[in-house]
């Protein structure tokens, strides 16, 4: 069945389920979030990327597993920004200090309107209101899910607005590539000579600093795990890919040495968000029939960068009435 209903939302609303083909990937999105549940490649046995196998867990234990956060993915400092001379609090979310994620009631928490869908494709839409999390105007946001020939998921987010806002909608899927219960013997590249230091609360510094020579540099293939003196590095940094979005380009190449299966990631977008998930910790099983542990996946969050509105040289968010933003991301899975 192509769609199922697939929980309740608290409120008792019904979360549907749509099952996608093609490429020779198989895809189940929800409405809750546009969120990816489950993602499997023809010929291999573990799922793409981590889940849960039941709608309840979503709400009471993801860490965005698969979903699409906004208005503004990623961090604000204090949630504090100014647009047009006007100064705008948001919802201090991320331990009462920052803005994360579009906040506690984001779009990646709420239900999406399924507008239309085939065997390949699925586009989703979501209102966010005027005032939510603190943001100004309205902003509609479409979500467009579409798996290629050649194993690609292709993702598009579309944005307008009523009122200068900002507009940062990201993809938050975790990606293991070979079922194992770390990515940190996954190998990377990142196509960034740049990448944001950030703070003991995660936020940028304000300096673009060279990856070369540092723990930062992934423009060649090389192995996640880097081991030193204090351990392996916490990764959950923007990686610099250019000033502004621009068309698209590879931008990043995951691989397993285990499983043999890479992923190129294809963007238009500035920034890419690279998180090994050494956060994760849920108590209940994931799609592979157990808790998931520390780094069981890694994210690479194609958007805009973190804390944008508060550096000026940043690549920034800020969406006017009359302009549409397009993000456009492709995964691409190859087996070797």
């Amino acid at each position: 069945m192509a769609i199922e209903a697939f929980g309740q939302t608290a409120d008792g609303q019904t979360v549907h389920r749509i099952r996608l083909e093609g490429g020779g990937l198989t895809a189940r999105i929800m409405t809750w979030g546009a969120t990816l549940q489950d993602l499997r490649l023809e010929g291999h046995d573990a799922p793409l990327t981590l889940g849960f196998p039941d709608f309840a867990s979503y709400p009471a234990h993801s860490p965005y597993f698969g979903g699409t956060p906004g208005r503004h993915a990623n961090r604000i400092a204090g949630g504090r920004f100014s647009l047009d001379g006007v100064d705008y609090q948001l919802e201090l979310n991320e331990n009462g200090i920052n803005h994360l994620h579009g906040g506690s009631a984001g779009i990646a928490k709420r239900l999406w309107t399924l507008d239309s869908h085939g065997v390949d494709h699925a586009v989703f839409s979501i209102i966010d209101p005027d005032g939510q999390s603190g943001y100004p105007g309205t902003l509609k946001v479409e979500a467009r899910y579409e798996l290629r020939p050649g194993g690609c998921m292709a993702i598009t987010y579309t944005s307008v607005t009523d009122r200068p806002t900002l507009a940062n909608i990201a993809h938050h899927s975790y990606f293991n590539l070979d079922g194992s219960d770390t990515v940190l013997d996954h190998e990377l590249m990142i196509a960034a000579d740049h990448y944001l230091p950030v703070n003991d609360h995660q936020i940028p510094t304000g300096e673009i600093r060279a990856v070369e020579g540092s723990d930062f540099d992934f423009r060649e293939m090389r192995p996640i795990r880097r081991s030193g003196a204090e351990g392996q590095v916490a990764y959950d940094h923007n990686f610099c890919l250019s000033s502004e979005r621009v068309g698209v380009r590879t931008i990043a190449l995951a691989h397993s040495i285990d499983s043999g299966i890479a992923m190129e990631l294809r963007s238009s977008e500035a920034g890419l968000q690279f998180y090994t998930g050494f956060k994760i910790m849920p108590s209940v099983p994931g799609l592979a029939g157990k808790p998931y542990s520390a780094c069981a996946g890694f994210c690479l969050e194609t958007q805009s960068w973190p804390d944008s509105p508060n550096h000026p040289g940043f690549a920034g968010a800020v969406l006017l009435p009359g302009e549409k933003r397009v993000q456009h991301t492709e995964h691409v899975f190859i087996r070797n």
